[in-house]
């Protein structure tokens, strides 16, 4: 008789569970300020609570598959309509089945690094081949679209680009995505932030000239709803309607569904939220540039990516000495020869100056 081990696919075997350290020591720990996972800081408006209370009701009733907040998701980005948005559990359920439509084991994924996580997760569950590019790092970390194209092989199935970049903050060239929409590969473009830059930075213009491209947004960072799981993705309808058959059945609730739809609708909220966050990143960057040997990449999302390696520090040092007073810091892995890494994602008023004040009582000693 078999094992029961023998019985998984071999790309499944030795893979583990996404679990964030972070996340699970917030919720045991209430009093720790969550400053490492690009959450917003500012709770959800009146409007979306009023919503989840009027649909909380009607919970014992299965959703429809979102007619009302696709379309309205399709007016705002001047789309034809419903059919061409797609809606799930958060961006990374999107993620999840776009890949379980295109990917073959073996077959190939191209990624900028660093980015995030999501894709090379998704790819290792379905026996994919994560292909990385290495931005460029000179005084900041640079897309390379060359790179990009030049990883191509008969083997790529799928080409994903974060716009902006996390943990980055930075954006692409458009004619560089124009570049990789060029080659008809499925060509995801991950907008998951570029609400605090604004609409006008985004792709989605791409959609109707080539068929290939798919952008992905969510209302997790600047709509601050990361708790209820609502992503989308906009694409030719064509594309949409084939993706939408792997979706679990009533893959997003009712209570979610209407909240997502009235924290759309709700413009103001997400202008206060947006003006916050941004002038939140101004002020930790300013009152930060000065430290000697601390490189800050300037971003266009609700994240800052800090180098302290040419001051000899060691990011995981200054998460942990921020952890010592109660504030959680995102420690990345060190690369480009540096360990000097850490994320801030900008928190409340007195959250950001706890954090400023801790980050230049470190870098002082």
């Amino acid at each position: 008789m078999k094992t029961f081990e023998e019985y998984y696919v071999p790309w499944i075997k030795g893979q583990k569970p996404y679990v964030s350290e972070y996340c699970e020591l917030a919720w045991q720990d209430m009093s720790l300020h969550r400053m490492m996972h690009n959450e917003n800081p500012l709770p959800p408006s009146k409007k979306v609570l009023e919503a989840t209370n009027k649909y909380a009701k009607l919970a014992n009733r299965y959703p429809d598959t979102g007619m009302v907040v696709r379309k309205k998701i399709a007016d705002i980005n001047g789309l034809d309509g419903p059919e061409n948005v797609l809606i799930g559990n958060g961006s990374c359920e999107v993620v999840d089945m776009i890949f379980r439509c295109l990917l073959l084991p073996g077959e190939e994924v191209i990624q900028n690094t660093p980015c995030y996580g999501i894709y090379k997760l998704r790819c290792n569950v379905l026996g994919g081949k994560l292909v990385s590019v290495p931005m460029i790092y000179k005084d900041q970390l640079e897309y390379d679209p060359d790179g990009i194209l030049n990883a191509i092989t008969d083997k790529t199935k799928v080409i994903v680009i974060a716009n902006p970049n996390n943990p980055t903050g930075n954006f692409m060239d458009e004619k560089d995505f124009v570049r990789i929409a060029q080659t008809g590969l499925p060509f995801i473009i991950d907008e998951a932030y570029i609400e605090f830059a604004g609409l006008e930075k985004s792709m989605v213009a791409l959609i109707k000239k080539y068929k290939n491209v798919m952008i992905l947004r969510t209302l997790s960072k600047a709509y601050g709803l990361a708790g209820l799981r609502f992503g989308y993705m906009l694409g030719d309808k064509d594309v949409v309607g084939q993706i939408s058959v792997a979706l679990l059945p009533w893959n997003v609730g009712t209570i979610t569904m209407w909240a997502a739809l009235a924290s759309l609708e709700d413009t103001k909220a997400l202008q206060e939220r947006r003006d916050f966050v941004n002038s939140e990143v101004q002020f930790i960057e300013e009152s930060l540039k000065d430290i000697p040997g601390l490189t800050i990449f300037h971003s266009h999302a609700n994240y800052i990516l800090f180098d302290g390696g040419k001051a000899g520090k060691k990011g995981k040092d200054v998460a942990d000495f921020a952890f010592e007073k109660g504030i959680l810091f995102n420690a990345p892995s060190p690369m480009y020869g540096s360990d000097g890494f850490f994320r801030v994602t900008p928190g409340t008023k007195e959250e950001n100056r706890m954090a400023v004040e801790a980050i230049k009582e470190f870098f002082s000693s």
